[in-house]
């Protein structure tokens, strides 16, 4: 007999590991596991901003999307109209909501939705509160420091501007900016600058200028709003984004009475898109005038000092000694003259009193020198050995001595007494 193939069929696997080429799940079981999975998680509260919603009064259920303002997810949520009806306004695109809602997954579609039960309005002061969290976590995190503000360029050749579609913003920028300097170029990207989308395009086009080369400065430029019209500048990612570039930033967001976190991180803060474009490009006619002050001051300035110069040398000029430099050698040629008859004065009447002083003492030494004594008749007997004999007894009878006269001298021979 030949073996038939068994015809039994085989149970399915009870987990999703043990699924396998030869023996998968069928569509209907994975949806059923899917939806079990789902339905055994609890109610959920999720905050968002709703991004879609079209209010249908005769349907008994609503049906809108929730956004995250951060980063791209978005969830579908539905509830029964009688819930919405409840509040005290329906929301609207751009909304801030919070809802208690439990997923349910449609095994049909294959799509989650989440069931709500509950919807609550985030009011502009909790946002507020909330913005003022975050500007105290990113201070403290040095964002807003003056150091890291990086100075304006003076000419910059191209501004980038990131502004609303066709908006006045832009208008405001470009328009003032050509009047004061007629060849600056605009790099411009129009996004969008409320909603759900402000954060990511604002992002996107201040990165994107950034990265530009020839681009000098970045303007993002709004104009003001309502307090829900600017939440999307003091969103945490958009303010941190601003802070990566490298490019100078200016912040033109809101009014005087506006202050987004945007416009404390950004370099310089523009009370209006107008007041942004003066401060970025000068005034071309400003500049000149003030290039001619410069230089008439200059002039005066250079002027002044050569006539000063000038009245100097003159009166130098002016002067004797100058006009006759001869005059100078002059005087000073009579000092050296007088100074010399002075000197040949005082040599003389020097030399005068030293010969009397020489006279006087060559008299003197005359007067008790040996030799005026033996000039008149007298001798000095010496003995051989020299010794002068004052007595006789000092040269004896026989003694031979040496007889020193005025004019030579005598030997003679001691015979007695």
């Amino acid at each position: 007999m030949t073996d038939q193939p068994d015809a039994t069929p085989q149970p399915l696997p009870e987990k999703a590991a043990d699924t396998t080429a030869q023996r998968p799940w069928p569509v209907r079981l994975l949806a059923d596991k899917i939806r079990g999975y789902v339905d055994r998680m609890s109610p959920v509260w999720v905050e968002g901003q709703v991004v879609e919603h079209t209010y249908r009064p005769t349907s008994g259920m609503q049906f809108l999307t929730l956004r995250d303002t951060d980063v791209e997810a978005s969830l579908p949520v539905h509830m029964l109209t009688r819930i919405m009806g409840a509040l005290p306004a329906r929301p609207e695109k751009g909304d801030h909501v919070v809802v208690q809602a439990k997923p349910e997954f449609w095994v049909k579609t294959g799509r989650m939705s989440m069931r709500a039960t509950d919807v609550r309005m985030v009011g502009v002061g909790e946002l507020l509160a909330r913005i003022e969290q975050l500007r105290r976590v990113l201070a403290a995190e040095g964002l807003f420091d003056a150091e890291r503000k990086k100075p304006l360029p003076f000419l910059p050749r191209v501004v980038g501007l990131v502004c609303g579609r066709e908006s006045k913003a832009e208008h405001d920028v470009v328009v003032n900016a050509r009047a004061r300097w007629p060849q600056v170029r605009f790099e411009i990207r129009e996004v969008a600058v409320q909603g759900v989308n402000a954060v990511r395009e604002v992002s996107e086009a201040i990165a994107e200028l950034d990265a530009m080369a020839d681009v000098e400065v970045i303007v993002v430029a709004r104009g003001g709003g309502a307090v829900e019209d600017l939440l999307p500048f003091s969103n945490e990612t958009l303010v941190r984004a601003a802070a990566a570039a490298r490019t100078p930033l200016v912040s033109a967001i809101g009014h005087e009475t506006d202050a987004p976190l945007l416009d404390l991180v950004a370099d310089y803060r523009a009370s209006t898109p107008t007041d942004a474009a003066k401060r970025v490009v000068p005034d071309v006619a400003e500049e000149r005038l003030g290039v001619e002050r410069c230089r008439r001051s200059m002039r005066r300035a250079i002027t002044e000092m050569l006539d000063r110069e000038q009245r100097g040398l003159d009166g130098v000029r002016s002067r004797p000694v100058l006009a006759r430099p001869q005059t100078m050698l002059e005087a000073r040629e009579r000092d050296v003259a007088h100074a010399l008859g002075r000197a040949r004065h005082c040599l003389d009447a020097a030399l005068l009193r030293a010969a009397g002083e020489v006279g006087r003492l060559e008299a003197q030494v005359r007067a008790l020198s040996p030799a005026s004594t033996l000039e008149r008749g007298y001798a000095v007997v010496q003995r051989q050995d020299g010794h002068v004999v004052r007595e006789p007894d000092e040269a004896g009878p026989g003694t031979r001595v040496r007889l020193r006269l005025a004019r030579g001298e005598l030997a003679a021979t001691v015979d007695g007494d």
